[in-house]
């Protein structure tokens, strides 16, 4: 004889998922797919996807300083002294740390570190776009930055995934009012990247618009905006002091080809090109440009615009080569916010599909750069 069915009453309801444990769900279900191309891609050419994420490119330079410290350089047969002086030092340290409490090395280190900031930053850009749009809007934020073109980077042992934890949750708690907390976490961003300058500027302006408007500003603004730069500077002073000149960081950039000229090698970039290329690359800008304009009319919190814009600046201005750009515009999350808000009022059914393609595109992508020649 069957047992009888448990009376309705006492029944126990399913309590719903958390929206932020579905936003981080779908993200890293993006990047799961990105590594499972990847490994079916190394698979079937005879190489070592594990070590193009772990041991290539800015890879290795992290690894050398957590290993030993600071002070190697590397001169090119033109004269070009590259030093490890230009990469900022929290990773390194977490990686040292890391691999000398844990039974793996610095470089396993640093994929454990980027890999556990990335679902820290996909939290945090869930945050913000539920704060702005609404969780179904920040949902798909988070998922779209996990397709984004360049997010296999986010898998590699870069400070991608760190920097953007710290920038994505330092702006949630400025729209919540916390302002030592965004400080803190905008000071741990200025010791990771020095595009940090775009997050202190965003916390900057945003206090100084609130005291204009306002004609008073708290204590705790006050000292949230004075803790921001203190990474960033702390870095800078660092260089400064080691190389005995108050410029020296910025000479060090500068060697590796990295100055700040207003956008000049960019233009000569475009210039250069063959006129289908330089063509479909001023449309890419030109989407650039469209993104940002959507951002504005958006009516984007100020901190989260600020940054946004400021992050896409500095990866403009640079003499930086050319690949790298995509990459230092990831952390730009703001600008996938109108997008991320046009997929929201579709019903999951369509959604599902367009964030699938992109996801296979943007791991199909990831892995022919990664099993080339490079860099990202």
């Amino acid at each position: 004889m069957s047992a009888p069915d448990r009376p309705s009453s006492l029944r126990r309801p399913r309590r719903p998922l958390s929206p932020t444990l579905i936003a981080v769900g779908g993200y890293v279900l993006t990047r799961v797919i990105g590594l499972v191309v990847l490994a079916v891609a190394a698979a079937a050419t005879g190489k070592d996807g594990l070590h193009r994420l772990k041991g290539r490119w800015d890879s290795v330079w992290y690894v050398r300083v957590a290993e030993h410290g600071y002070g190697y350089e590397v001169t090119l047969p033109n004269g070009d002294v590259h030093s490890d002086l230009a990469f900022f030092p929290l990773l390194p340290a977490l990686e040292r740390g890391l691999s000398a409490a844990l039974p793996f090395d610095a470089a396993t280190a640093g994929l454990v570190v980027s890999w556990t900031a990335a679902v820290l930053a996909a939290a945090g850009i869930y945050k913000c776009g539920a704060h702005v749009a609404g969780e179904r809007a920040g949902a798909l934020l988070a998922v779209l930055w996990g397709v984004y073109p360049t997010a296999f980077v986010q898998s590699m042992a870069y400070t991608e995934t760190l920097f953007t934890a710290f920038a994505a949750w330092s702006l949630y708690a400025v729209l919540r009012g916390r302002w030592i907390l965004a400080g803190a976490l905008c000071a741990g961003a200025g010791l990771t990247r020095p595009t940090a300058v775009a997050l202190v500027a965003a916390l900057g302006i945003t206090a100084l618009v609130t005291l204009v408007r306002e004609r008073r500003l708290p204590l705790r603004t006050v000292a949230g905006v004075l803790i921001a730069p203190l990474g960033w500077f702390a870095y800078i002073a660092y260089v400064g002091i080691r190389e005995k000149s108050p410029t020296a960081y910025f000479d060090v950039q500068a060697a590796w080809g990295n100055s700040i000229d207003g956008g000049v090698a960019l233009a000569r970039f475009i210039a250069g090109l063959p006129w289908p290329a330089a063509l479909g690359l001023c449309a890419a800008l030109a989407l650039l440009g469209w993104l940002v304009a959507l951002c504005v009319r958006q009516r984007q919190p100020l901190p989260l615009l600020v940054y946004t814009i400021g992050v896409v600046f500095v990866s403009l201005v640079g003499a930086a080569y050319f690949g790298s750009r995509p990459r230092l515009m990831m952390p730009a999350f703001g600008l996938l916010l109108p997008p991320a808000v046009a997929l929201a009022r579709l019903r999951t059914r369509a959604a599902v599909p367009v964030l699938t393609g992109l996801a296979l595109a943007s791991a199909a992508y990831g892995a022919f750069t990664l099993l080339g020649s490079g860099p990202p």
